[in-house]
C-alpha cells in the first residue's frame, strides 16, 4: 500500500511539474504577446504621429479646392479648415512706390507661417474674388496669408517692374516672419514673374518655394500663340488650341500706341479698357465718343482674328522682344536652385500649357518638386472638361504637397 502511495505522489509530482511549466510557457506566450501588442501599438501611434502631417494637408487640400469651387466641404474635413480667419489692410513701401496689401491672419496663430499669393492679369487685383475666396481657405488651414496688389499687373501690363515689387514684398513678408523664408504662389503671368524673382540673388534667400499656376516661360511663344492658335512643345510637337481673344487684347491695350495714331491712343485705351473690365456701359459710352474712324479702328483691333490685326501684332512682337524677354523665365530656370511646383489647366487658352511644360524641361530635376497639367482646371478656375476621379485625386496630392511644404517649419 506504502508502495503504491508513493507511487501516486510521484506521478502526481511529474504532473504538477508538467503543469507548473505549461503555466509558466502560457504566461511567457502571454507576456510576448503583450509586448508585441504594446510595441504594435506605440509603432502605430509613431506611424500615425509621422504621417499626420502629410495626411492632414491632403484633407485642408480637398477643403480648399471644394471652398474655391463653391463645393460644400465634407464634414469630416471641415475640422482641418476651421480656424477663424482676420483681415487687416496693410502698405508696404517698395522702391516702386508704397503698395497696399491684404493680410489674411488665422486666429491665435501670430507666427504661423507665411505665404505669399499673387493675382493674375484683372482689374480687381487683390480684391478679385476667386483670390479671396482662395486666400481665405489656405488662411484657414492656419497659413498667414499675403495678398499685394502689384499695380502693373491690375493695368493689364506685365512689365519687369512687377519683379521688383513681388522681391520686396516677399522680403518684407519675410522680415515679419522673423526672418523665415516664405512660400510664393504667383497667378497667370506672375507665377512667371515670381520665378524670375526667385532667380534673383536678392530675393532668393526670402522665397522659401514658387507655385507657378498657369504661367508664361517665353511671353514671344505666348504672343505668337495669340496669333497663330499654335504653342511648341519641348518635344517638337505643336499644340492646337483656338485662343482667348483676351491674350491679344491685353496685348493691344499694352501697347496701343503700335495700333492707332497718337490722336486715338486715349480713346481706344478707354475702350480696350472697358472691354477687359467686361463693363458693357462703358464700353457704349466710348464708343458713343469716338470719332466715325476711331470706331472702325475699334472694330478692327476686336477682331483679334483678323488679317490686319494679327499683322499688327506680329509687328508689335518684333518691337517689343526685347521688353518680352524680361518678363520671361526662359533662360533664367537652369541655375534656379528654389523648389518650384508647376500647375497647368490642360486646356488653358490664355497661357497654353505647353508653357509650364518648357519650364519643366528647363527646371534641374532638384529644384523641380512636381508638375501637373490637369483638366480639372481651365486657365485659373475650377471648370476643365470632364475630369476623372484619378484626375481630381492628383491636384488634391499636388495641393497637398504645397500646403505641407508651406507648413513644415
Amino acid at each position: 500500500m506504502r508502495e503504491h502511495a508513493s507511487e501516486l505522489g510521484g506521478v502526481q509530482r511529474i504532473a504538477d511539474d508538467i503543469h507548473r511549466k505549461q503555466e509558466r510557457k502560457q504566461r511567457s506566450k502571454t507576456q510576448r504577446r503583450l509586448i508585441a501588442a504594446v510595441m504594435l501599438l506605440v509603432a502605430l501611434v509613431c506611424f500615425g504621429i509621422a504621417v499626420w502631417p502629410t495626411t492632414r494637408a491632403h484633407l485642408q487640400a480637398i477643403a480648399v479646392l471644394d471652398l474655391v469651387g463653391n463645393q460644400p466641404v465634407p464634414p469630416l474635413v471641415q475640422r482641418v479648415v476651421s480656424t477663424k480667419v482676420i483681415t487687416r489692410e496693410v502698405t508696404i513701401n517698395t522702391p516702386n512706390g508704397p503698395v497696399a496689401a491684404r493680410m489674411y491672419e488665422p486666429v491665435g496663430k501670430p507666427d504661423a507661417p507665411a505665404f505669399l499669393v499673387l493675382h493674375g492679369v484683372h482689374h480687381l487685383g487683390m480684391n478679385e474674388p476667386r483670390l479671396v475666396a482662395f486666400a481665405s481657405a489656405i488662411a484657414s488651414c492656419g497659413l498667414r496669408v499675403l495678398t499685394p496688389e502689384l499695380p502693373d499687373i491690375k493695368d493689364y501690363h506685365v512689365g519687369a517692374n512687377s519683379i521688383e515689387t513681388i522681391g520686396e514684398t516677399a522680403k518684407w513678408l519675410s522680415q515679419q516672419s522673423g526672418g523665415r523664408p516664405v512660400s510664393v504662389m504667383g497667378l497667370s503671368f506672375s507665377g512667371g514673374l515670381s520665378l524670375l524673382a526667385a532667380a534673383d540673388p536678392a530675393y532668393r534667400p526670402s522665397i522659401k518655394f514658387v507655385v507657378a499656376v498657369g504661367s508664361q516661360d517665353a511671353m514671344s511663344r505666348v504672343a505668337s500663340y495669340y496669333r497663330t492658335g499654335e504653342d511648341t512643345m519641348p518635344d517638337g510637337k505643336t499644340e492646337l488650341l483656338p485662343p482667348h481673344e483676351y491674350g491679344a487684347l491685353v496685348l493691344e491695350y499694352e501697347h496701343v500706341e503700335d495700333f492707332v495714331p497718337a490722336q486715338d491712343h486715349e480713346a481706344m485705351r478707354r475702350l480696350l479698357r472697358a472691354h477687359l473690365y467686361e463693363d458693357h456701359d462703358a464700353e457704349n459710352a466710348a464708343l458713343a465718343q469716338m470719332s466715325d474712324a476711331q470706331r472702325a479702328e475699334a472694330k478692327q483691333l476686336l477682331d483679334t482674328t483678323s488679317p490686319d490685326t494679327r499683322r499688327m501684332l506680329t509687328q508689335a512682337e518684333l518691337k517689343h522682344v526685347l521688353e518680352m524677354a524680361g518678363v520671361s523665365p526662359d533662360g533664367h530656370l537652369k541655375t534656379l536652385m528654389t523648389p518650384v511646383y508647376l500647375l497647368h489647366g490642360e486646356g488653358d487658352n490664355i497661357i497654353p500649357a505647353a508653357e509650364t511644360q518648357w519650364m519643366a524641361s528647363e527646371l534641374p530635376s532638384e529644384s523641380l518638386r512636381a508638375v501637373l497639367i490637369s483638366p480639372v482646371l481651365s486657365h485659373l478656375d475650377l471648370d476643365g472638361h470632364a475630369p476623372s476621379a484619378g484626375d481630381r485625386l492628383r491636384l488634391v496630392h499636388f495641393f497637398g504637397m504645397i500646403l505641407a511644404d508651406a507648413e513644415e517649419e
